[in-house]
């Protein structure tokens, strides 16, 4: 997850329509597309990113603050996705680890 290399992801749904094993992109059921990707550090979080599309940059000015330099290939970084709602708030996160 570079300047140049954001982390994509696709969205779920609570709508009963994306109730199906396709795999496809689904109906957003949200009146706004919105989500928060929290940079983690074990248990702690390092930064949270804002974004309304299923994507987020993690530039190499925010890596340097957060720890030092910017990441480099072969490194891993785990993150947390949530999916925001005005109706639940943040939904259940998914917490990958990337490597990089």
């Amino acid at each position: 997850m570079t300047s140049a290399d954001p982390t994509r992801w696709t969205r779920r749904s609570r709508a009963l329509a994306a109730d199906s094993w396709g795999g496809l992109e689904v109906p957003l059921a949200e009146e706004l597309e919105a989500y928060e990707v929290e940079i983690l550090d074990g248990p702690a979080v390092k930064r949270v990113l804002s974004t309304e599309t299923t994507s987020a940059l993690y530039t190499a000015a925010q890596q340097t603050a957060d720890w030092g330099a910017p990441l480099a290939p072969g490194d891993t970084l785990d993150i947390r996705i949530f999916q925001l709602s005005a109706l639940v708030g943040r939904g259940a996160p998914k917490t990958v680890t990337l490597i990089l």
